[in-house]
């Protein structure tokens, strides 16, 4: 079996059991792979973890950088295209954005390395959003950055709980807000 098989492996029971529930028992049965054998690999939970949200974290780079080459789509939608991303993985019963805001509040000391990667996480997502809103020359880019960042993180933090589509199309509403708001403001509308 490969590494990232077991990490995928890994990953979705991450999504499905949460933090707290998932073991290196749990992983070990799921891909069918002897306990002793993946301890030699990954020691405890804590090494597992890491080792998955970083996987996870290279994946949703891949996905900005694909993204932000894409010139079939403007910039507002991909400002927005996480919206879509996150339906798709709800349709699929699949909350892989959830884990980043879930390590933080499982592993809360700031100098922990989980909670350091899942922190370093939320910023690249700040930094994404800042970028593109930037390239549109949007009013004070970092606040409304902020404000978008806050829209999507209360999103995950309700999909922990609810797993809800509706959670997910709420807070879609609220960045697009948010958005034809920053350019309003922009074109002078609100001035």
């Amino acid at each position: 079996m490969q590494r990232e098989d077991v990490l995928e492996e890994a990953l979705k029971l991450l999504e499905i059991q949460g933090i707290a529930n998932t073991t290196l028992e749990a992983v070990a049965e799921r891909v069918a792979f002897p306990l002793d054998e993946l301890q030699r690999f990954w020691p405890d939970k804590e090494a597992i973890l890491y080792d998955v949200l970083r996987y996870l974290s290279q994946q949703v780079e891949i996905w900005r950088r694909q993204l932000l080459l894409n010139d079939a789509l403007t910039t507002e939608q991909k400002l927005l295209a996480r919206y879509g991303a996150l339906a798709e993985c709800v349709n699929n019963h699949r909350y892989p954005g959830c884990l980043f805001v879930a390590a933080c509040t499982f592993y809360p000391e700031p100098d922990h390395p989980i909670h350091q990667l899942a922190d370093r996480q939320k910023r690249a997502a700040h930094d994404f959003t800042h970028e593109l809103l930037t390239t549109l020359e949007i009013d004070d880019p970092a606040m409304v950055a902020r404000q978008m960042e806050l829209v999507l993180e209360g999103c995950l933090s309700r999909m922990l709980v609810n797993r809800s589509l509706d959670d997910v199309e709420t807070a879609q509403r609220l960045a697009e807000d948010i958005l034809r708001f920053a350019l309003c403001r922009k074109a002078g509308a609100l001035s």
